[in-house]
């Protein structure tokens, strides 16, 4: 009987398990493929700001806007293929602009955390609330991330871990580019939209380079995509809609780029540099005499000395949504203010009751 070669037989079975492994990752693969994948996208930004435009358009639904109650649910759905699962896209829209920001809490949950993107939309006819509303809207969502992830895990739960976040940080800039260090990617997927063109193109020249150059930097410094729109141009509208769609279902985005600060911007996120984007706009503004922490706080600064910020009196009133005045119902409001005034008339009385109470005692 011939000598068998043991290590001929190690050989053989080590290449068919390896076989068998390719060939169960590739039977994987094609079961995720066909598996229903399920997205969470969140729309915020300024109030009357367009949201909820963009949000019918991307949906294909020719129907009137209407004010955002407060935070408002619809989803989406689209098929990779034939016969296969259709994908579901679950779209929050937030109104109010920054006076309802605790309603994050809402939309981002441990259970969808790490599949959930942000649309922020920002009105660019007016700059004056641009920086705020992204700064608090933006911080509020970093927040709610934070504090679900800081939850101890439980099962059925997909938490966005340290490794993740630094893959996202690959992803949007490759380690070999010069701005790696300088930038900091926002936790999720970001996309900045810039709404009103149509308004915000009959700004002065100047006016526009420091909003542009200004939108340009935060996006590349959040590693979001940037892109201006308008509903008055379907063309704008329909390349607004190829972005949302690539982070509600998973399709190609655009690779077009264009920074021209005369014509709409487009700037996939990665695309950009800090080098094309040049240094703060100076506009009367000598920036040695401003004292800033980071690049961040130095283009704040720049922009606010141009586009000074509005007062936050009129949001703090509005921080009650019963006392909006695009909510308004008359007959509502009028037996409201009716039992309002009831309600004081009752506590006077008591008050006096209870004074006389004090007295015979």
């Amino acid at each position: 009987m011939p000598k068998i070669n043991t290590d001929t037989l190690w050989d053989l079975a080590a290449a068919e398990l390896r076989t068998r492994e390719s060939r169960a990752a590739a039977d994987d693969a094609e079961d995720d493929s066909a598996a229903l994948c399920e997205r969470t996208v969140l729309f915020m930004g300024s109030k009357a700001g367009g949201k909820t435009t963009i949000l019918l358009r991307c949906l294909d639904r020719d129907e009137a806007p209407k004010p955002t109650l407060a935070l408002e649910y619809t989803f989406g759905r689209r098929a990779k293929g034939h016969n296969t699962p259709k994908d579901i896209a679950h779209l929050w829209e937030l109104g109010g602009g920054t006076s309802l920001s605790d309603l994050v809490q809402i939309p981002i949950t441990p259970l969808n955390v790490s599949s959930v993107s942000v649309v922020l939309v920002l009105d660019l006819s007016k700059p004056s609330a641009l920086w705020g509303t992204m700064e608090k809207l933006l911080q509020a969502a970093l927040n709610q991330v934070e504090k679900v992830c800081a939850l101890p895990q439980r099962p059925g739960e997909s938490r966005t871990s340290k490794q993740q976040n630094q893959s996202r940080e690959l992803r949007v800039l490759p380690k070999d580019h010069p701005d790696r260090e300088l930038i900091s990617p926002y936790p999720m997927p970001l996309l900045l939209i810039g709404s009103k063109f149509d308004i915000f193109q009959d700004f002065e020249s100047e006016k526009r380079k420091v909003i542009c150059k200004t939108l340009r930097f935060l996006a590349h410094y959040y590693g979001a995509s940037l892109i201006f729109t308008s509903s008055k141009s379907e063309t704008m509208m329909s390349k607004a809609r190829s972005f949302v769609s690539h982070l509600a279902f998973g399709t190609e985005k655009g690779k077009s780029m264009s920074a021209d600060p005369s014509k709409p911007l487009i700037i996939p996120a990665g695309m950009d540099s800090l080098s094309q984007i040049g240094s703060p706009p100076t506009i009367d503004v000598d920036i040695g005499t401003l004292h800033a922490r980071n690049p961040l706080d130095l283009w704040k600064k720049v922009f606010e000395r141009v586009f000074p910020p509005e007062s936050t009196t009129e949001h703090k009133e509005l921080k009650d949504p019963a006392k909006d005045p695009q909510y308004s119902e008359p007959l509502i409001d009028s037996m409201r203010a009716q039992k309002d005034q009831e309600l004081e008339q009752y506590k006077r009385e008591q008050a006096k009751s209870w004074k006389g109470l004090a007295l015979e005692t």
